[in-house]
């Protein structure tokens, strides 16, 4: 009976996993067919991508949407890590508070956004630009930032910033030399999700773009109406490719934070048998360090 099941939740998974990637990998192999048919093979070929790298149109959109990405992703990125740094000087309540307002646009429908923003700008500004696009994007991407950095600030530990403080550096040196450091592979993966999500919007940028300021999402859109020509397949499987190597960087830096958390904890625990056993007082940072080095030293 559990073969029989755990056959059959391996069959469930295998079907899930059928359906999001052959699609995927089905394009990916279209992609390099000479034949412009998508029904028949005609040999392998890179003339898609030869043709993609030659149209001028596509090429502007890809370099407006990697600008508008880079861009976007940078201001929610220092506009994000500053909000979180002000949200722990809060109290609990307000701090909760300011959560649940900040997650809002994560849960509310992109339409909805792209409407209320298009409203806004056409009652503020009067017309739509290349600046209400950046901010619409910012504003797309500044919870993901949130996300992610938020946590970190959470579980660094306070005293490290208040020895810095007592040993003659400022606040705002302070922040840069030890708070900063440490958080920083949540900001980075911050910049990753916020690009990548800057990347792909298509709904919020249809409502607030410029007339002559296009993304790539809107340029696909505009090409499709018709029929989808061959190039696209290329153009989609380089998004796939960039998009999962960003998710592939992003995982390798959780996982060697971990394992540095997990170093630093068995640290820990070294640093409490030596106290202990020969009842000093415990310092963190360097003297933890040096007090580590003389507990190896006996052992």
């Amino acid at each position: 009976m559990k073969k029989l099941s755990s056959f059959m939740r391996g069959c469930y998974i295998a079907a899930i996993f059928v359906l999001l990637y052959l699609p995927v990998m089905l394009m990916i192999t279209l992609s390099f067919n000479e034949s412009n048919t998508p029904y028949s093979w005609g040999g392998f070929s890179f003339i898609k991508y030869e043709k993609l790298f030659s149209n001028d149109r596509i090429m502007d959109a890809i370099g407006n949407t990697l600008l508008l990405g880079v861009v976007s992703a940078a201001v929610a990125t220092v506009v994000g890590t500053l909000a979180c740094v002000a949200m722990l000087a809060m109290k609990k309540r307000l701090q909760n508070t300011v959560k649940t307002v900040a997650n809002i646009p994560l849960l509310n429908a992109d339409i909805v956004t792209g409407v209320a923003l298009m409203l806004f700008f056409t009652a503020v500004i009067g017309r739509m630009s290349i600046a209400t696009l950046g901010i619409s994007h910012v504003t797309l991407v500044l919870p993901y930032v949130v996300l992610n950095v938020y946590p970190r600030l959470v579980q660094f530990d306070k005293n490290v910033y208040e020895a810095a403080l007592d040993l003659g550096c400022t606040p705002v040196g302070s922040f840069f030399k030890v708070e900063l450091p440490n958080i920083m592979p949540g900001i980075i993966s911050g910049f990753i999700m916020a690009f990548t999500m800057s990347l792909d919007d298509f709904v919020i940028s249809y409502f607030t773009k410029g007339s002559s300021f296009q993304t790539l999402p809107l340029l696909i859109y505009s090409m499709t109406k018709k029929r989808v020509t061959p190039k696209i397949y290329a153009l989609a499987t380089i998004i796939f490719v960039v998009i999962l190597t960003l998710l592939i960087v992003s995982n390798l830096m959780g996982t060697k934070e971990e394992r540095l958390r997990v170093k630093m904890a068995k640290h820990e625990k070294f640093y409490k048998e030596y106290f202990l056993k020969n009842r000093e007082p415990y310092y963190a940072g360097i003297h933890g360090s040096a007090y580590l080095d003389k507990y190896r030293k006996k052992k």
